[in-house]
């Protein structure tokens, strides 16, 4: 019946409509960490010896989440491609009367999997951006009670 499949189709939508909300923020992350890239290139030719070298790690470690960033939003468009194959194979299977639960369930398995790996990718990313973002010890002045 149409009814049931309509409901079966609710959960994997509901994944679907999260994969989105994963995507906006990974976007703007993104948008971040390319706005600070470009900003420092300019300073690139101005700096030199330790100053320059702090600039070329930054560099660095901006690059290694774009790399991460992008790799997350991939792994999240493929999940969000898998779900839809999901939903058609649930309505499909119910139109022409056969039964390929077996493969719905096969392409919902591939898409958490991958959605697992995107927020995999995403825990690295905001790992890396905390780890560039630590404040010196010096700043901190743990030497005073305060």
């Amino acid at each position: 019946m149409i009814a049931e499949t309509i409901q079966l189709a609710l959960a994997p939508v509901f994944v679907l409509v999260a994969i989105g909300n994963i995507m906006n923020l990974l976007s703007t992350r993104l948008g971040r960490v390319v706005d600070r890239s470009r900003m420092m290139q300019a300073r690139h030719k101005e700096t030199e010896g330790a100053e320059h070298d702090q600039l070329v790690l930054e560099f660095r470690s901006l690059d290694r989440r774009i790399h991460l960033i992008g790799r997350a939003i991939l792994l999240l468009v493929l999940s969000g491609l898998t779900i839809g194959l999901t939903v058609v194979l649930l309505f499909v299977g119910e139109l022409v009367h056969k039964n390929l639960p077996q493969m719905a369930a096969a392409a919902f398995i591939a898409a958490i999997g991958l959605l697992m790996t995107a927020l995999l990718l995403f825990l690295q990313e905001t790992r890396e951006a905390s780890a560039a973002l630590r404040i010196p010890e010096d700043y901190l002045e743990l030497d005073r009670s305060l």
